[in-house]
């Protein structure tokens, strides 16, 4: 896939209507107040945003929250976005009541240089998801440009974050640039040795991202859940812990298949287990190889801490995707707590895969302490697998 695209200084804004996708899919109070409870997704766009106000572009926000299923659901309407927004510009967001009816139409032409609108949310129509050509070209129909900033969304082929751009200019925003300098350079041209961590509940979710880094890593470093499955396809006896009995025979030729390329895949030594899946659990620890039938694997343990904290220490890039055990119950978080730690405290350009590992550095207090935080977590995953990302696809090269 070609990384090299188009940004919003490659083209002329001053003075046109420029359909900005954003990604404002921001969580929100359970009692329906409306109350937005993490606002991180709306002031990552904000330099996208100043830039074009600030070049005299008048700004048509759009973006999707929640899976309203081509239904208007009141409680996944934007407007919250639009308070806050206005609120951390200092400025007026107009907020349109449909996407692409009368009221978007209207205030969208009416639209003044150095003034934003934000329509409503995108997935209220359901030619969003189906990538509809017609609700593409409407969309398109209200601007001059198209800038996409929606890391969170590229991967996926919907209206606004791909169809639009068969009929406009297309061009990344300054968070997509980000994203595709730091990740699109570790996968290309990577400051070696590269360290790939991988961790998270399944195999199954992470084969393409194993196979397309054996290609180009020089240590595989496998935490998390599915360290089990391989465990198991390596003769262990893993008692009760997570297993993906289809998936043997994969991480058999996974870990073949690293041997004949040279890529050194590490699995943990010793392992922190308990009796039960729960926070008050006794952490036991043992060989990593012989978890008692009664116990299920929960964590990695001293060996394995030490082992990956080495890997990391002398790496040029590391790419880290998925914690080490059951980060949320504190007796279990202590492998994922250590490979925060052992990343920053490294010279190596440190990439964190969105998800959960995002919110493992930033709930441990690292995120300061690391090059870049992906602002996708599916986005990011498909990214490390080598796929097209249609909405990155979509946009002009340079």
């Amino acid at each position: 896939m070609n990384y090299n695209k188009k940004t919003v200084k490659d083209i002329e804004v001053a003075g046109k209507k420029v359909l900005l996708r954003c990604d404002f899919n921001v969580p929100m109070a359970k009692d329906g107040s409306g109350v937005i409870t993490d606002d991180k997704r709306i002031r990552a766009a904000l330099p996208t945003i100043q830039y074009l106000l600030d070049q005299n572009a008048a700004v048509i926000a759009c973006s999707h929250m929640g899976k309203p299923k081509g239904e208007v659901v009141p409680s996944l309407s934007l407007k919250p976005v639009a308070k806050r927004l206005s609120e951390l510009l200092g400025k007026e967001v107009i907020m349109a009541d449909d996407v692409v009816g009368p009221d978007a139409q209207a205030k969208a032409a009416a639209l003044k240089p150095g003034q934003i609108m934000l329509l409503e949310n995108t997935r209220f129509e359901k030619g969003e998801t189906k990538n509809d050509p017609e609700l593409a070209k409407a969309m398109a129909s209200m601007a001059e440009v198209y800038v996409s900033d929606a890391f969170g969304a590229v991967h996926r082929a919907h209206a606004s974050t791909a169809g639009v751009a068969d009929y406009l200019p297309a061009v990344s925003g300054f968070l997509i640039q980000k994203e595709l300098e730091i990740i699109g350079g570790a996968l290309a041209n990577p400051k070696r040795p590269l360290v790939a961590i991988l961790g998270g509940s399944k195999v199954s979710s992470k084969i393409g991202v194993i196979n397309n880094l054996l290609e180009i890593a020089d240590t595989i470093i496998i935490g998390g859940g599915m360290t089990y499955t391989f465990l198991k396809a390596q003769g262990g006896s893993i008692g009760k812990s997570l297993l993906e009995e289809d998936w043997l025979d994969y991480c058999n030729d996974m870990m073949k298949k690293a041997q004949e390329k040279g890529v050194k895949l590490l699995l943990p030594e010793d392992t922190i287990c308990a009796k039960e899946f729960s926070a008050d659990a006794e952490p036991i620890l043992v060989d990593s190889m012989n978890i008692p039938d009664d116990c299920l694997g929960m964590d990695i343990g001293p060996k394995a801490i030490e082992a990956y904290s080495n890997a990391v220490k002398d790496a040029g890039t590391v790419i880290w995707n998925g914690p080490m055990g059951v980060f949320e119950f504190p007796a279990f978080a202590k492998g994922t707590q250590a490979v925060a730690e052992a990343l920053s405290n490294s010279n190596a350009i440190t990439i964190i895969g969105g998800g959960d590992s995002a919110a493992a550095v930033q709930q441990l207090g690292y995120a300061d302490k690391m090059t870049h935080i992906s602002t996708g977590g599916g986005a990011s995953l498909e990214f490390l697998e080598g796929l097209e990302l249609p909405g990155i696809a979509a946009l002009n090269n340079k």
